[in-house]
């Protein structure tokens, strides 16, 4: 082999050598900006992904009170930066459920139609289901009220309240009767569905589910599923299209429409 050979021999080899470290630097800076990324989105929460018997699909974040912030969007969940769900009903960019935090409305002031300050329907005096978590006892409970006004709090700088209808997870007689005064919308047809349910330890589960089912199927399949859990209660939030999730591990679109009003993680 002459020494031309081996040159070029050699050139090739280094050649190869050199790719071979600039595509391994390449998916090393990959790497680390991945996990860059990674490191600042929430981590304290559990997903899970079960299906109960009568064929209805939960997806479930489980997280703590303080893990939540309630947040004004105007897109889809998916297309946010934030881990979470959809919040309440709205039309139109106007809040039609309670979002407040601290006493203040997510969009706007306190009294503020669509800011988030009422639970509104076709009756404006509409009283529904709020999840209220009061920081200072550390507690949640849920209250039937048309306005944010109306919430029992031990202090008014120290809570957040999200607004939607009442599931009455303890309650096997009159739960019905009760979510159609809330006026459920088309809670007998078979829609994506999503609510917040909490258990006896105050974990907070974000349910949302992408299979098309009654609020009678939705409820029965979260009874069986996180039945164990030791639930005390929860709300529904909107539904259908507006059904969307987003975490590390699932992101589900619902109809791909925009909503107005979220719960995101913070840790």
């Amino acid at each position: 082999m002459n020494l031309s050979r081996i040159s070029q021999l050699l050139v090739t080899k280094f050649n190869r050598y050199h790719l071979m470290l600039m595509a391994l630097a390449i998916l090393l800076v990959s790497f680390i900006n991945y996990y860059q990324k990674d490191f600042k989105l929430p981590h304290h929460y559990h997903y899970e992904k079960q299906k109960a018997s009568n064929g209805v699909l939960l997806h479930t974040i489980r997280t703590t009170p303080d893990n939540i912030r309630l947040q004004a969007i105007d897109t889809n969940v998916t297309k946010t930066p934030f881990y979470g769900i959809n919040g309440g009903f709205f039309w139109e960019g106007a809040l039609l459920s309670i979002a407040v935090l601290n006493d203040q409305p997510l969009k706007g002031l306190p009294g503020d139609y669509g800011s988030g300050w009422y639970n509104t329907g076709i009756d404006t005096n509409l009283k529904r289901g709020t999840l209220v978590w009061d920081d200072i006892t550390k507690h949640f409970s849920i209250q039937v009220v048309t306005h944010a006004g109306e919430l029992s709090v031990t202090d008014k700088h120290h809570y957040w309240a999200q607004g939607g209808v009442s599931m009455r997870l303890n309650d096997r007689l009159d739960w019905e009767n009760d979510m159609i005064l809330e006026e459920m919308p088309a809670y007998d047809e078979s829609r994506m569905r999503s609510a917040i349910v909490y258990d006896s330890q105050e974990n907070v589960y974000m349910v949302v589910t992408p299979t098309n089912c009654t609020i009678a199927e939705f409820r029965a399949a979260i009874l069986e599923r996180l039945g164990d859990r030791r639930l005390v209660d929860g709300i529904y939030l909107d539904g259908d299209g507006s059904s969307q999730m987003q975490c590390r591990y699932v992101r589900l679109k619902g109809d791909q429409r925009q909503v107005y009003q979220m719960l995101t993680l913070i840790h």
